[in-house]
């Protein structure tokens, strides 16, 4: 068989270019496998691949044989025709797609078709395109009966081959022109496998870096031009600002641009107990202590070795763990509890409060030593009140972010629900903004949500019903121990909210932190 030759022509253009061509290769019984004519202006580029037949044919007796015709301007001989090159492109690109795609014509034959779907339907014939589908082993044909105009979604699959057993997503539509007539069809399929993959990478936490918070107000982008400038250094950081400003979001922000290796931690210093404070941070050896686990434990300055430790509220430590946490951070080793060695930690601090950590020194109640040691770097985070401008653009970001989570329609707020955003004084700051759009989100039926659907706190009533407009009365149930329930959740909603932290709070309330900690889940405050 004698190899083809591809020729590219230029021309002048006029009519009878393209039958020239052809009486003259003709004449030489050369036969053209196929043409394209791209038009320029008032020029024409002719494509040519050209058999000769049964015959021998040099290149150069091509050339005589074309030289001479009305207008061409030049010939040349290429290596690829300009449809061959889409071809191939096409032909990588779906090649490499995660989906496997198929095309069939109205006859059932194979028009295009791509790497994973040969896999998919376990074809392993390289040329298969004008086969008719339903003639290959092993194969399901379901899309066949998108020619009768029946489509199928997310049909559930599974084949066996040499190289596995795979289960697949199955989705086919039928192909209509423009007279509405079905001239095909196409099926994609998605591999169970690389399905689960994305779902895991959905569902894991996000990574927090700067770009993650929103907002441009002066305040907040010196704070984040600062936190970026010392992200990298091994300092100590310390974050002050109001509960909800977004303190624990900026320590892991500073942490993924610290370029450390190792994990972030985070531990609230007013959640532990004070007798479980010392094992938590510093771990224990076996034996410790009564219900201490056999082989011991590592504490949080030992898990947090290579990367960060995030120390939130810790204007919240009593005096004791005080002492031994600036020891750890100035000797860069800890000692576990019942341990007689010490350990060596390369653990970067970060630590947060929301209290006056100036005049919690001048009162005694904050190690002076400690807070010179960890206030070597300190950024303030502004409350919300004092970045108004934020507030449109952080609600549009929440809502969206919820309406996303719902699945529902995209919903927008109204000017008088931005008007009552803005105008609000936000003692929960971000924090309490977020709560205050899911709840709109979720109470809205419309697109718009109005002034009537942003609910602050103290707008909310003690029973749910109550939102429907509907509040239940004694005589529908509300009997003496879930009117005291009801009593002691403002009690305690109220105390949380003017206490500067939880272990303050129970004072007030004159109960244990655990006890506290016990009736907020208790009441899902």
């Amino acid at each position: 068989m004698h190899p083809s030759v591809k020729l590219n022509l230029l021309f002048r253009d006029r009519i009878g270019v393209v039958a020239d061509i052809s009486s003259r290769l003709a004449d030489q019984a050369m036969n053209i496998i196929s043409m394209e004519v791209e038009r320029k202006n008032d020029m024409a580029d002719v494509y040519l691949e050209i058999h000769p037949g049964d015959r021998a044919l040099s290149a150069k007796e091509v050339l005589e044989t074309l030289s001479g015709i009305d207008g061409l301007q030049s010939i040349r001989i290429i290596q690829t025709l300009p449809n061959e090159n889409r071809q191939n492109t096409f032909q990588t690109v779906l090649d490499n797609v995660s989906d496997g795609i198929v095309s069939i014509d109205g006859n059932g034959r194979i028009t295009t078709i791509n790497q994973l779907a040969r896999t998919l339907l376990n074809c392993r014939n390289d040329d298969l395109v004008g086969h008719r589908l339903d003639t290959l082993a092993s194969t399901d044909s379901t899309i066949l009966a998108c020619l009768d105009g029946t489509p199928h979604t997310r049909l559930r699959r599974h084949v066996s081959t040499e190289k596995g057993r795979f289960e697949f997503f199955s989705s086919a539509r039928p192909i209509i022109d423009s007279a509405g007539r079905i001239i095909g069809a196409v099926e994609i399929m998605k591999e169970m496998k690389a399905i689960k993959a994305l779902v895991e990478e959905v569902v894991q936490q996000e990574k927090i870096t700067f770009d993650t918070f929103v907002g441009g107000t002066p305040s907040v982008k010196q704070a984040i031009a600062f936190a970026r400038k010392i992200a990298t250094t091994p300092a100590i950081v310390s974050i002050r600002g109001e509960s909800g400003t977004g303190k624990e979001l900026f320590a892991r922000a500073i942490h993924a641009e610290s370029m450390r290796i190792g994990p972030f931690v985070p531990v609230n210093c007013a959640a532990i107990p004070e007798t479980l404070l010392e094992s938590e941070l510093f771990g224990y050896e076996s034996g410790a202590f009564t219900g201490a686990e056999k082989n011991g434990r590592a504490g949080l300055f030992e898990q947090a070795n290579g990367g960060t430790l995030f120390l939130d509220e810790i204007g919240e430590l009593p005096p004791g763990p005080q002492a031994k946490i600036l020891r750890a951070i100035q000797e860069r080793q800890v000692r576990r509890v019942g341990g007689s060695k010490e350990i060596d930690v390369d653990t970067r601090i970060i630590t947060a409060t929301n209290r006056n950590l100036e005049q919690l020194v001048e009162k005694g109640a904050f190690r002076q030593d400690l807070y010179y040691r960890i206030n070597v770097l300190p950024i303030h985070l502004p409350p919300l009140r004092a970045r108004r401008d934020d507030i449109p653009i952080l609600a549009d970001h929440f809502l969206f972010q919820f309406n996303c989570k719902l699945g529902g329609a995209l919903q927008r707020l109204s000017p008088e629900a931005l008007e009552k955003l803005v105008n609000h004084d936000w003692p929960g700051n971000v924090r309490e903004l977020k709560n205050v759009i899911e709840r709109a989100a979720i109470l809205c039926d419309g697109h718009w949500i109005d002034e009537a659907s942003i609910l602050f706190s103290f707008e909310l009533t003690t029973s749910p019903a109550s939102l429907g407009g509907n509040p239940q009365s004694p005589s529908n149930g509300n009997n003496l121990a879930r009117q005291v329930a009801e009593v002691e959740r403002r009690i305690i909603a109220r105390a949380i909210g003017s206490a500067k932290s939880l272990r303050q709070a129970a004072i007030h309330l004159g109960i244990s932190h655990t006890t506290l900690r016990n009736k907020i889940r208790k009441h899902n405050l």
